[in-house]
């Protein structure tokens, strides 16, 4: 689905016979940093409504309530809850598999913030769970629904530069250091392998979205610029089976940086994010074809996080197909997986 196929098809989320669209309501678990970013929002959502905020800390709570949703402690209550059409996790990682399983079984769809989960064994239960129920899973890689990611997929898909080669990108960030050192972000067991459940995984999402089924990788995970107990300078090259490589960086002791190149037998695109994705400022995007000179263009910010959640409510309600496949998901966390080998074994890994 090319962009102005995506834009229509959100333009068309909702619509139902009769004069009222069909509004999605949504369970949000979790109310930490993203879980209250998600909130915002969707406060500007006619596709899908948060009307539930699930923390276990009465400060989440707190925050639920500020957005003006209903409160619970537990995760329960809104599987229970009749009214609530969806869940959206955004629990520490190590909860999502059961979480996925108990909300399929529940029959509520499920939109999950990345990474899905950190094994190949919990990926394929949670997957099976929602085959099995018939609802839709939704995952939080937004960084596909920016405008610029989208045109450079089909630019490349239509041959424009030729044959894809090799991407470079770079997402990297220090929010953490406002973290107090016992958050579950920075815990090697609640988030494995740091830079890589912080901001690599959508790195490693975007080239399985371009190069397909990944075939090895070998990664380096060093604590340079901090005092992470899980890490905060993550190297990874990534070898894919059709011959075309990834070389991806995450780094978590530098200023924000994102940057992603993809480079073709004919020619190259760059994009460059000019604020962290939390709250998008707009690209600057760079295309060189071979014998010609580059061309810079600035590309507006676009709400893509809001985006992604609002496509996830769109093949609900049979809109349109949500974009990212159920395979593509799976090669994702085998892919986390194999990293997390790699940098303990120091040895490429097969995926």
């Amino acid at each position: 689905m090319d962009f102005e196929q995506q834009a229509k098809a959100l333009d068309q989320v909702g619509a139902r016979t009769g004069s009222q669209p069909r509004m999605v309501n949504a369970a949000i678990i979790g109310l930490g940093w993203w879980g209250r970013t998600i909130a915002r929002d969707l406060s500007k959502s006619d596709v899908i409504r948060p009307v539930l905020g699930i923390d276990p800390l009465e400060g989440g709570r707190q925050v639920a309530s500020e957005f003006g949703l209903r409160t619970s402690a537990r995760f329960e209550d809104a599987l229970e809850d009749p009214s609530i059409d969806a869940v959206v996790l955004c629990s520490p990682h190590r909860f999502h598999a059961d979480q996925i399983v108990a909300a399929a079984r529940a029959g509520k769809h499920v939109f999950c913030e990345k990474p899905l989960c950190t094994t190949g064994a919990d990926v394929e239960r949670a997957v099976a769970a929602v085959r099995e129920a018939g609802v839709q899973l939704g995952i939080g890689h937004e960084r596909r629904f920016e405008p610029s990611v989208i045109d450079l997929r089909n630019r490349f898909a239509a041959g424009e530069f030729g044959t894809a080669l090799q991407i470079e990108a770079n997402f990297s960030q220090d929010k953490f250091f406002a973290l107090p050192p016992d958050n579950w972000r920075l815990s090697p067991a609640e988030s494995p392998v740091g830079p890589l459940s912080a901001t690599g995984i959508h790195l490693v999402d975007l080239s399985i979205a371009i190069f397909g089924q990944p075939k090895e990788v070998w990664a380096r995970l060093s604590t340079r610029g901090s005092s992470f107990a899980n890490g905060d300078t993550l190297a990874i090259t990534i070898g894919f089976q059709n011959g075309a490589t990834a070389l991806l960086s995450a780094i978590l002791a530098t200023p924000f940086v994102g940057r992603m190149a993809v480079y073709g037998s004919k020619g190259w695109m760059e994009i460059r994010d000019r604020t962290h994705p939390e709250n998008p400022t707009g690209w600057d995007v760079t295309t060189v074809h071979r014998g010609g000179e580059p061309e810079t263009v600035f590309a507006a910010p676009h709400p893509a996080v809001r985006d992604n959640l609002e496509s996830f409510a769109g093949a609900i309600i049979g809109t349109a197909p949500y974009p990212v496949s159920h395979d593509e998901m799976i090669a994702n966390v085998r892919t986390f997986e194999a990293i997390s080998r790699s940098v303990a074994s120091g040895l490429i890994e097969t995926i």
